[in-house]
């Protein structure tokens, strides 16, 4: 990094065949991560978390071998990176800034698009390009709309993630940034959604404190409901979490993300033992439930 400091930190049909290989053997995949532009790091939703985390804000742009050397030291083979996009025109991270890095680093990354909620066709267009490119889900963080995952406007692109076969990817929980929580509730919003469309993947991201036991009820009630540990050290998971992936149901329900570069690899990673998880356990939780639940496997189209 040649300036500031942060916490530890094309055409795209090659990127999903070689994220499938590399997810076959390495050991970690991370389902929540993001490569920080100056734009996302500068905006004005994550000064409480960098009071938190205490990184200050760099100067250039942090290369994205930056990253890959943060991956490296965690030994995390694959990282789904997510572009971020907010109301009135906040382009954070861009779908394009994602599909660059994919390109640089096919073996080691795989997209997460981002739409604009305020238009709803344009949306619609942009996920299925963005499939199409080798996109493997789309991200919408609600508390940054203002919106459950219940308004309206999500719902034609519910529609096409399943016409896609691609997750829907959210947020749950309270929020860290200075926003209202409420958009953050497992029930009643995650719970309508997929009552509403029962063939549509939903991981949720940040464990969905202090609802956890909320989420992890949705996440057994609904076949197609996940959660995810982005946000969270492995120190600091909730019992009710722990308890449910030792669980049949929640072995294969429960995926590993850090919320990177919020919270380092290793960081998240450390006292990883502690939890006590038979060897099937840690291997679905670390890399076999995001190998299968975003289908990283799949043939790549002709």
């Amino acid at each position: 990094m040649r300036s500031g400091r942060m916490p530890a930190l094309g055409p795209h049909w090659p990127s999903r065949r070689l994220a499938a290989d590399y997810a076959r053997t390495a050991m970690t995949i991370d389902v929540w991560m993001q490569h920080p532009t100056l734009r996302f790091l500068r905006s004005d939703m994550l000064v409480s978390l960098r009071r938190w985390t205490g990184g200050s804000i760099p100067e250039t742009d942090i290369p994205i071998e930056a990253t890959v050397a943060a991956m490296d030291a965690a030994e995390v083979g694959l990282g789904l990176l997510s572009a971020w996009r907010g109301p009135g025109g906040q382009d954070l991270v861009s779908n394009d800034e994602v599909a660059e890095w994919v390109a640089g680093y096919p073996d080691r990354f795989a997209g997460l698009a981002t739409v604009d909620l305020d238009r709803p066709m344009e949306a619609v267009r942009e996920l299925r390009r963005r499939v199409s490119e080798g996109f493997v889900g789309l991200r919408v963080v609600p508390w940054l709309w203002n919106a459950p995952p219940t308004d309206r406007r999500y719902y034609p692109l519910f529609a096409e993630c399943v016409e896609s076969s691609v997750p829907f990817c959210t947020q749950v929980g309270h929020t860290g940034p200075l926003r209202p929580s409420e958009t953050g509730r497992p029930i009643p919003y995650i719970d309508q959604v997929a009552l509403d469309f029962p063939e549509l993947v939903i991981v949720c991201g940040h464990i969905g404190y202090p609802w956890t036991e909320e989420m992890v009820a949705v996440a057994r009630k609904h076949e197609n409901v996940y959660i995810d540990t982005s946000a969270y050290t492995v120190r600091r998971f909730p019992e009710e979490l722990v308890r449910f992936m030792k669980t049949g149901t929640g072995q294969r329900k429960v995926l590993f993300g850090t919320n990177f570069p919020m919270i380092a690899h290793t960081h998240a990673l450390a006292g990883l033992d502690e939890l006590g998880l038979s060897d099937e356990a840690r291997s679905d939780f670390l890399r076999g439930n995001a190998e299968r639940v975003f289908s990283l496997d799949r043939k790549v189209r002709p």
